[in-house]
């Protein structure tokens, strides 16, 4: 037992402690270091101390995210002026009555010819996450896939154009109708900006069902090289019955985006997925359509076209 007394634990095994210093070690102390040994180096020789830290002032000036805006209340608004023009929108809530809207919704999801489109990205197919029909004398071209021409309005939505012209006091061709099924259903950034739209669009969302975020963000300035963390951003929520009117260069200037659950895409604005469950929900964007700009691709973005009117 005495000898395990004089013994430590050493990383799990016993070891022998350490012989004790002689006198001649312990009399020089700290004096006996090397003299080249630097004072906080841990006995590693010649080892630069580090320099002391210097604060240098950023190159670009410090930023702040600004506040997310809210619009929900009946009005006029011109969210941005650009040398491309003034950005309006014209929100009115309460358009269709809540019985006017219901049995339209109910009416429109049982009759209209609803099927999903295939789009194209970077060379590869995939399946919009939402339903659609168009209906036009033109065919519309986006996401480099075609909807075809169909003159074969449903008396509903004759009705419902000739009710948005009146109140908006613009005339629309043609017609995008969007089926949100549930919560996964949405749309990603982006913007409504094909040549066939012509410059300065005008574009009429009339929203049925469940209330969805549109949302809006403001296109990055060229010193931002298409970094979307400092732009402008807007919140709308569209009730059951609710027009929004998107008018001059908001195409231009803006995202928009429709909420579902989880995101997706990097497009304009946007309808994006949210994050608990929502009820079927019906867009009808009415708009202007105009025959492709000659010379180009259908469904080429305006800005690409803007030397060849």
């Amino acid at each position: 037992m005495s000898d395990k007394r004089q013994r430590a634990r050493v990383q799990g095994s016993w070891a022998k402690q350490l012989p004790k210093p002689s006198n001649s070690q312990t009399a020089g102390g700290l004096n006996n270091q090397p003299k080249n040994a630097a004072s906080g180096t841990w006995g590693f020789g010649n080892q630069k101390t580090s320099e002391a830290f210097e604060f240098h002032k950023p190159s670009k000036p410090i930023r702040e995210v600004p506040p997310e805006k809210v619009i929900e209340h009946l009005g006029d608004y011109e969210i941005s002026l650009r040398p491309s023009g003034v950005s309006r929108l014209r929100l009115r809530p309460g358009f269709l009555t809540p019985e006017e809207a219901d049995w339209m919704l109910s009416k429109l999801l049982a009759e209209l010819p609803w099927s999903q489109k295939t789009n194209y990205r970077l060379g590869e197919a995939y399946d919009e996450p939402r339903l659609t029909c168009w209906y036009g004398e033109l065919p519309y071209t986006y996401a480099r896939s075609t909807m075809a021409a169909n003159t074969q309005w449903h008396p509903l939505l004759v009705a419902l154009r000739e009710a948005v012209e009146q109140a908006s006091g613009c005339t629309f061709n043609s017609l995008l109708c969007n089926l949100y099924r549930d919560g996964h259903d949405g749309i990603g950034w982006h913007s409504d900006d094909e040549a066939s739209l012509g410059p300065e669009p005008t574009i009429a969302s009339l929203s049925l069902g469940d209330t969805r975020v549109f949302s809006l963000r403001k296109q990055p300035s060229a010193e931002d090289d298409g970094d979307y963390t400092y732009v402008e951003r807007i919140r709308i929520p569209l009730s059951h019955g609710t027009l929004l009117l998107m008018e001059g260069a908001t195409q231009d200037d803006w995202q928009i985006e429709t909420v579902r659950l989880g995101q997706f895409g990097m497009r304009q604005h946007q309808v994006a997925k949210e994050y608990h469950d929502r009820g079927p929900r019906i867009n009808l964007t009415f708009r202007t359509i105009h025959p492709e700009p000659e010379g180009h691709r259908p469904g080429t973005k305006m800005r690409f076209t803007a030397k060849n009117p």
